[in-house]
Formats: structure tokens, sequence, C-alpha cells
């Protein structure tokens, strides 16, 4: 039975859970923005203290590696590869919006297709195309949202668009068919994806693995920094 520690930090939402067998056994949540740097270790250590657990008793860690914030993800991916070497643990990736559609893949939804999005700024978003299974029908991509995006999914049913991303698309995609829900990649929606990684031996490189940002990070500067005087 596979012991594998979770952790996504790709969005606003930091998430840690512990899963057995692809079942998970423990999770912690917080919905409070820009904490990741700051809690995601705490959350570790309550997880694994929850069922009296060291990172040693596990089999594996998997992170969320993207595409999403770029401090979130440098931090969870860094938090796990820390945790995996020390441990001499394997690394288990999984894309954050593989986790997304994982959480509505049951068929459920009645959904034809379900489009996961994590919010990219203005109307932009980091998405891809899933089947009602969760099967991936086409690339990661960061997409501008317009009124005619996705019109050749939409004509062939119902499509669910999901992430903190799709509310933001609600009043410019205005087709019958769209159905949009507001969530986030959680650790725990991970579990069944990351067992599956780990039986069939799908580990990262600890040296080389790095995060899915997707887009070059674009630091902002104050005004106030570069006015004469400051």
């Amino acid at each position: 039975m596979a012991k594998i520690l979770l952790i996504e930090t790709s969005t606003a939402v930091l998430s840690v859970a512990l899963s057995e067998n692809g079942v998970v056994t423990a999770s912690r949540e917080c919905h409070e923005p820009r904490l990741q740097a700051s809690l995601t270790a705490p959350l570790v250590k309550e997880v694994l203290d929850s069922k009296g657990f060291k990172v040693s008793d596990c089999d594996a860690i998997c992170v969320g590696k993207g595409p999403g914030s770029y401090t979130g993800l440098r931090v969870g991916v860094s938090t796990a590869k820390g945790l995996a070497f020390g441990a001499n643990l394997p690394l288990i990736a999984i894309g954050s919006l593989d986790t997304l559609a994982a959480s509505e893949a049951s068929g459920k939804a009645g959904a034809a297709f379900i489009i996961p999005m994590i919010d990219a700024r203005r109307m932009e978003v980091y998405t891809a195309v899933f089947s009602p299974t969760g099967k991936q029908l086409t690339a990661v991509e960061a997409k501008i949202i317009g009124p005619e995006s996705f019109a050749e999914y939409l004509d062939k049913g119902p499509v669910l668009f999901i992430g903190d991303g799709a509310l933001k698309c609600k009043d410019v995609i205005s087709h019958p068919n769209a159905r949009f829900a507001e969530a986030w990649p959680l650790a725990s929606n991970m579990a069944v994806l990351a067992d599956k990684a780990y039986n069939e031996g799908n580990f990262e490189n600890l040296a080389y693995f790095e995060p899915f940002y997707l887009k070059d990070f674009v630091a902002t500067v104050s005004k106030k920094s570069i006015l004469p005087g400051a």
C-alpha cells in the first residue's frame, strides 16, 4: 500500500494531503492567499502528525507542477524536492489542470467536455480541454478568452468550465451549453493520479525537475522606487 504525501501550491489555495493506496486519509487546506511560503511546511507537519507518520514513512512525495502562481509553484516544488531528497523518496509531479479535471472526472457533471481554467490575470487563463473521464485532449496553453473561445466544443454539448479562472469568463462566454464552477486544484484531488503514477514508476529527476510555469515570470517594479530621491 503506497503512502504518498501530496502538496498543491499552484493557486491561492494551499493544500496538503496524505493518501494510502489512492485514498485520502488526511488533509489540510488554507484559503488565505500568499501564505504558501510560511504555511506549506507547517501543514505538511500537521498532516503527517495526524497519522503519526514521519516523512520517511511515506513511499513518495507528490507535488502540483503547474501552471499557476510563479511564487506558489516555486515554494511547493522546493518543499517537495527537499522532502524527497532528505528522505530518499521518489518525486511525482501532477499538472494542476489535471488535478482540476480529476475533481469532476466521474462523469456526474453531465458534461461533454471539462475545461479547467487557472487565472493568469486579466482575461487570460491557463487551460486545456479534457474529456468527461479526465483524459487530456489538447495541449496546455495560456489563452486570452473572448466570446468565441471554445465554440467548437460548446457546439457539441455541455461544457464545464472549472477553476479560479472560470468565473471571470462567465460574462464573456455566453453559449447556452456553458457551465461554470469555481474550484481550485487541491492536494486531495491528486490522490488517484499520484497513485497511478507511483504504480507505473512515473517519477521525476530530483536534480533537474522544475515547475511548469508555462510563461516567463515578469516582475513588477513599484513606481515609488524609481522616483527621484526615492
